[in-house]
């Protein structure tokens, strides 16, 4: 491992413009269950069909009673993992890696808040975040609890729109203003660190690609391989709540 660990942190020094990006590994460590893999809530349950939004976008009302009423966390009781999840210490040290003036941008996949929680600023949640509210209409976000949700839908206070979860929905385009930064971020970068995903999901999964093409540098940090794998540079084996402090720290001894 010391081989591995010690390129992927010249690389990191190394770097212009680092960028990472994050998918549902990372938070497994928080309690969250993954929806892929082993232990993967869609591999226990089966994949949602794809008409979520397009149900949403019917009955706006009905949704919201349901979500409400806590039935669609029935017979999942994964999903409750959301509720008291913690930043781990792989969350922590991306917020180090930023706080030190290296990582310029974080990218994620995931809705949990953790990343924020634990400290990073420059975040680009590309499935939405979960602790917030969109507007369908103007794509204004809120704290969720800004709204009383007294009246069903919630409106928009600006545009009067129907106000959803930000959380993008199975059918639902990811928002414009999301993927800009995140493809933009993905041109920037001449060092992506790739965090605990499978590296499926699209259009998450084209943007270490996009690096790349661009003579970018990979760097993954999975348990297990990826369908990225063997696009990566440099590939370090196993948990990110362990590895990524263990990073951090080979990168503050190379700086001394």
């Amino acid at each position: 491992m010391e081989e591995p660990f010690e390129q992927a942190a010249r690389a990191i020094l190394d770097a212009r413009y680092l960028v990472a990006l994050t998918g549902a590994g990372i938070s497994v460590e928080s309690g969250i269950a993954p929806f892929r893999g082993p232990g993967g809530l869609w591999t226990k349950y089966g994949e949602p069909d794809m008409n979520g939004y397009q149900r949403f976008l019917a009955d706006p009302k009905r949704w919201w009673e349901e979500r409400l009423s806590g039935e669609d966390l029935r017979g999942r009781p994964e999903l409750r993992g959301f509720e008291n999840a913690q930043p781990n210490p792989g969350h922590l040290a991306l917020a180090e890696l930023e706080r030190m003036g290296l990582l310029r941008y974080l990218i994620t996949q995931n809705v949990d808040n953790l990343h924020y929680a634990a400290g990073n600023q420059r975040v680009a949640e590309i499935h939405g975040n979960r602790t917030k509210l969109r507007c369908i209409q103007c794509g204004a976000r809120f704290p969720r609890e800004e709204f009383t949700l007294e009246t069903l839908p919630p409106r928009c206070p600006a545009c009067q729109g129907v106000v959803k979860s930000d959380t993008v929905m199975f059918g639902e385009p990811i928002p414009s203003d999301v993927l800009e930064v995140c493809r933009n971020e993905a041109l920037q970068a001449d060092c992506m660190l790739v965090v605990g995903t499978s590296a499926v999901v699209y259009p998450a999964a084209e943007l270490p690609v996009i690096t790349r093409m661009r003579g970018g540098t990979l760097i993954e940090v999975n348990p297990l391989e990826s369908a990225l794998t063997r696009e990566c540079d440099i590939v370090v084996r196993g948990p990110s709540g362990e590895l990524l402090p263990q990073l951090v720290e080979q990168v503050k001894a190379l700086q001394r």
